[in-house]
């Protein structure tokens, strides 16, 4: 896809020659030769990529033919191929595997690529032809699918702001390039915290541990070059460590390193970055005639207002209170009989749940753990594709990685590759923290049949050398819900750049993931997948009960912590103004004026809160996960409405108009073309045990 911008010099054809940017790549599936890319080849290629776009988009914007739908809209689509192709390399490597370097080109680019973005969607010419269009589009005698894409594209540019005048375009500009430097700071400020925060551990702090939380703290300590064990800042290692150490104070210390991360005082504090990204959103959002920034996000929504989200998420909030007061008091009591008469704290909570747990279910999560190994997880996520789309699984270690970590899969279906998958599993100090789902390059069929190369990164505890990674249910159950994202950006099928894979509106894009989750607790896939790594029994089917059985315990607490957080986001950004904000004493008002329970925080404290900070993907926009929430309890419920899991007819509909479909129609259609009707909010509840199944 690269392409020439005009003739070059001897001596520029030289340098060019040598950057991996300015050729066509050859590899498996065309992806990059991570091996030949230096850091000193990425300021060219954004210099030359920048270049060859705009070049593109002058000629788009200038042409002295009347806009048509292929001289306009297919020619904006086609452009940027370069550009594209770079960003989707650079920016994995900036969160998977980021040194100095490569951070700080993230930050000077950050402004650049917000000028370039600002440049294309403020153009009066490029405007007036996409505007025409839209207006005369009933006329046209275009696809279904190429009006979605027009209606898509001239709503972008409205909302970026080409209805604007010049003095507010002008603003907007400095807004957004402002918003995009703020942005990957807070996300390189979290990142410096997790990679810098270690507290050496004695052997006798890691008495009462089990062995395979001693043996992860034994290699993170390896894996930085030091002596004998140690606890770091990736959520893999906190929440087992705070579940099973008998040591209070030790916990303790852990806790409240983990919720201060972005907030420890000197360069790394997101503080007065947060309080200025919510100014500035609240200014683009009056420039565009909303009286929030809420309001303006929401608006190309599911949800479509910041009233339905609230009335959703205060729902579930009362029900989710009155259940985390149970929950206190049982583990009070457990807390009494082992002489800790303290009020439960948040240090506290998850070591209290898990001797609750293997009461009441006995369950105890070293007897779990073993049965979930990371290889045998990939194996049964990759089966339940295979049964439900008829999609297979090829490693190739032909395929080069950009990190020894990484395993390259290709995916075909019908003995026709359909795209590379690839999956980054383990924690390190270069990654950030958090599992995500990305694309290096996305589906689309316009500048010919272009496959997906996909990306699931996680952080799990890398385990020593010769040993199985042992996953706890809930990372089993992260690795499932990523790969669910996975499987939306794999099995796109559609033309539209714009339109493909996980490219549809933020509270519908979790629906794919949140529903692939629930393969994984039925008994079908544990009584296969689920295999002891010493002994190499199965899970026996009396485990398997006591683990589903168990599967809402502690919901309370879980649904707090989300939903206070998704609460605070929602409070954010429903401001009209944002004038001498502190943000840690908004969010302690925040949580003061709903109830915040005693003995608990919020998943994701606003100094840290990468979802909404770093960028604005999920801004005003946290509670997207409870909304798909309600689409993937009542949409698993149509499966086992037909008494097998793996319909055919149903997982046909779910494949054709969900995870294939990407964003050719509007969700709420999407969904009832798959299930036949409108989800039932209720299934939410059912499923998170607040509410009972009539």
């Amino acid at each position: 896809m690269a392409r020439h911008i005009g003739p070059m010099t001897q001596h520029s054809q030289t340098a060019t020659a040598a950057n991996p940017f300015f050729r066509p790549w050859t590899t498996p599936f065309g992806i990059a030769p991570f091996g030949e890319i230096a850091i000193d080849d990425y300021r060219p290629a954004f210099d030359s990529a920048l270049a060859e776009h705009r070049a593109e988009i002058e000629v788009i914007a200038t042409q002295a033919e009347a806009p048509s739908f292929a001289n306009t809209i297919d020619a904006l689509e086609k452009a940027g191929h370069a550009l594209d192709r770079l960003c989707g390399v650079f920016f994995n490597i900036a969160s998977s595997d980021a040194d100095e370097a490569i951070q700080a080109i993230q930050r000077d680019m950050a402004p650049i690529l917000a000028q370039h973005g600002n440049a294309i969607s403020l153009d009066v010419r490029l405007f007036a032809r996409v505007k025409a269009l839209h207006d005369a589009r009933a006329s046209l005698g275009i696809s279904p699918e190429q009006i979605r894409v027009l209606e898509k594209t001239y709503k972008n540019f409205v909302r970026a702001g080409a209805e604007l005048g010049d003095e507010a375009k002008q603003r907007m500009r400095a807004v957004t390039e402002r918003l995009a430097t703020l942005g990957t700071q807070f996300a390189q400020n979290v990142l410096k915290d997790e990679a810098t925060w270690t507290l050496q551990l004695a052997e006798a702090d890691l008495e009462g541990l089990p062995d395979y939380l001693v043996s992860a703290l034994h290699q993170a300590a390896s894996d930085r070059g030091l002596d004998g064990a140690v606890m770091t800042l990736g959520r893999s290692m906190v929440e087992p460590f705070l579940a099973v150490s008998p040591r209070r104070d030790l916990r303790e210390k852990v806790f409240k390193a983990w919720v201060r991360r972005g907030e420890m005082g000197g360069a790394t504090d997101n503080t007065a970055i947060v309080a200025e990204t919510v100014a500035l959103r609240i200014e683009r959002a009056r420039l565009l005639g909303y009286p929030t920034f809420a309001a303006f996000k929401l608006d190309d929504t599911m949800a479509k207002t910041p009233d339905a989200v609230r009335s959703l998420l205060d729902r579930v909030w009362v029900r989710a209170k009155d259940r985390v007061g149970e929950e206190r008091e049982a583990l009070a009591e457990v807390a009494r009989t082992e002489g800790m008469n303290d009020k439960i704290e948040p240090w506290d909570w998850r070591f209290y749940a898990e001797k609750v747990r293997q009461q009441r279910h006995a369950l105890d999560e070293a007897e779990l753990k073993p049965y979930f190994q990371l290889d045998r997880m990939i194996a049964a996520a990759f089966d339940v594709a295979t049964r439900l789309f008829g999609v297979t699984f090829e490693r190739r270690h032909d395929v080069p990685v950009y990190h020894p970590d990484v395993r390259a899969y290709q995916v075909s279906r019908g003995g026709k590759p359909i795209g590379l998958f690839l999956g980054d599993y383990f924690a390190r100090p270069t990654k950030r923290s958090g599992a995500w789902m990305s694309a290096f390059r996305s589906q689309e069929k316009l500048s010919g049949e272009v496959l997906p190369i996909i990306v699931n990164v996680m952080n799990f505890a890398k385990p020593p050398e010769g040993k199985p990674a042992l996953l706890s249910f809930d990372d089993a159950r992260t690795l499932f819900h990523e790969f669910g994202h996975g499987l939306h950006g794999l099995l796109s099928d559609v033309t539209y750049p714009l339109l493909s894979g996980t490219s549809v509106a933020r509270d519908f894009v979790e629906f794919p993931s949140q529903l692939y989750e629930h393969w994984l607790a039925r008994p079908e896939v544990l009584s296969r997948f689920a295999v002891h790594a010493e002994t190499g029994a199965v899970m026996p089917l009396g485990l398997i009960d006591r683990l589903i059985a168990a599967r809402n315990f502690n919901q309370g607490f879980a649904t707090v912590e989300y939903t206070s957080s998704a609460l605070v986001d929602m409070a954010f950004h429903s401001l009209e103004g944002a004038e001498g904000l502190d943000p840690i004493a908004f969010e302690h008002q925040e949580l003061a004026r709903i109830g915040m329970p005693d003995g608990m925080v919020m998943r994701h404290r606003t100094p840290h809160f990468a979802h909404v900070f770093s960028g604005d993907g999920y801004s005003a926009g946290y509670y997207s996960y409870m909304w798909s929430e309600v689409l993937d309890a009542d949409g698993f419920a149509a499966f086992e409405e037909t008494g097998d899991v793996f319909d055919t007819a149903l997982a046909q509909r779910l494949g054709d108009f969900v995870y294939s479909a990407g964003n050719i129609r509007d969700p709420l259609e999407a969904y009832i073309a798959f299930r036949g009707r409108e989800p039932d909010p209720q299934a939410l509840l059912i499923k998170r045990g607040l509410a009972k199944v009539a």
